[in-house]
């Protein structure tokens, strides 16, 4: 994926592609699944002209049998025929099963793009694509290595060139926000024109608030005894309301249950740690890590920071849910032997 055009990210147009006769384009992120879609078709396209060879079916008005006609008609001074129907989760197996028919023996001059959403998408449909063309997973992992990984493509053709340092600065600002980076890049193109060279200083005024990061980035600070990390990482969980206080002392107290299942448990192997707490041996491993720097007397006072919160959370106190988890969220990172003071103020802004 090249360039940016439309609201998307996308590959330059090409002459010829190797094109299939289906694509199944699914993922959670509507904004990621239409950036996936619109350089799919641009790339299947090519040279040819959209206004005969493009045809798009979308809203709850069309049904199968009109995606089966228009795969089935052949094209009119070009090349190929782009066929793109959309919300197709919302069909069931029984309306799909001519769609499925039609994928044993498709007409070689059409792909068909079908987009996931609306619904869970029937296996028989799935199975279909796969045996005569290419499923795209248009999602992102929330695995940093992975996810940091995505970025490194997205930007390796964008239509501006970040050096290292500001590629790294807008992967650790956009956080999970991955669908944020489209937008970005136009912005950064518009401001500084294509193919433009750019530092930390150049992109830093145009990304806005911080995007949200996963719950392990909030619990690995606070086990650091990082205070003024920790409490940014706060702010990026609750992602401007995107999580309830209360889901995120949920994810808090799982954190320490598992701490609180390994202290003073003599065990010291993470493969045993991970079968007493469950899951795998990573999130095992740094809870017998901090369960060993807190000792006793930490866990307890832990548990019982965590009670209390959870009642100030319930209506104990009249305080906002956001400043009870800073409270908390400052007081457990203090706990740890490596703890260091907030370096600012806490605040409920991003």
């Amino acid at each position: 994926m090249a360039t940016i055009e439309d609201g998307g990210l996308m590959s330059e147009p090409k002459a010829s592609v190797s094109a299939l006769p289906a694509y199944l384009v699914r993922g959670d992120d509507e904004v990621l699944v239409g950036e996936s879609v619109h350089a799919l078709v641009r790339e299947l396209l090519g040279d040819n002209d959209p206004g005969l060879a493009a045809e798009e079916l979308s809203g709850d008005d069309y049904q199968v049998a009109a995606v089966v006609e228009a795969a089935q008609t052949p094209p009119f001074l070009t090349e190929r025929r782009v066929v793109v129907a959309r919300d197709v989760g919302r069909f069931s197996t029984e309306e799909l099963r001519t769609l499925v028919d039609y994928l044993g023996d498709p007409l070689p001059t059409t792909s068909v793009v079908l987009v996931a959403g609306g619904g869970r998408l029937a296996t028989t449909l799935v199975s279909a694509v796969k045996k005569v063309g290419h499923v795209v997973d248009a999602g992102v992992s929330s695995r940093p290595r992975e996810r940091h990984q995505w970025f490194t493509e997205q930007l390796k053709d964008a239509p501006v060139a970040l050096d290292s340092p500001a590629r790294q600065l807008v992967v650790d600002h956009l956080g999970e926000d991955v669908n944020r980076l489209g937008a970005l890049l136009r912005l950064l193109e518009a401001a500084h024109g294509t193919g433009a060279h750019l530092g930390p200083e150049e992109v830093e005024p145009f990304l806005g608030s911080a995007g949200g990061v996963p719950p392990w980035d909030l619990t690995d600070a606070i086990d650091g005894g990082d205070v003024g990390l920790a409490l940014s990482q706060l702010q990026r969980v609750l992602g401007n309301g995107a999580r309830h206080p209360l889901e995120v002392m949920a994810i808090l107290q799982g954190h320490y249950a598992r701490i609180l299942r390994l202290a003073g448990s003599g065990i010291v192997d993470e493969a045993e740690a991970a079968t007493v707490v469950g899951g795998s041996a990573f999130p095992a491993r740094k809870a017998l890590a901090q369960a060993s720097r807190l000792g006793g007397d930490g866990v307890a006072r832990a548990v019982e920071l965590l009670a209390r919160a959870d009642l100030d959370l319930k209506g104990a106190r009249d305080l906002p849910g956001e400043l009870v988890l800073e409270i908390l969220v400052a007081r457990l990172a203090r706990l740890s032997p490596s703890g260091r003071p907030a370096t600012r103020k806490a605040s409920r802004r991003s």
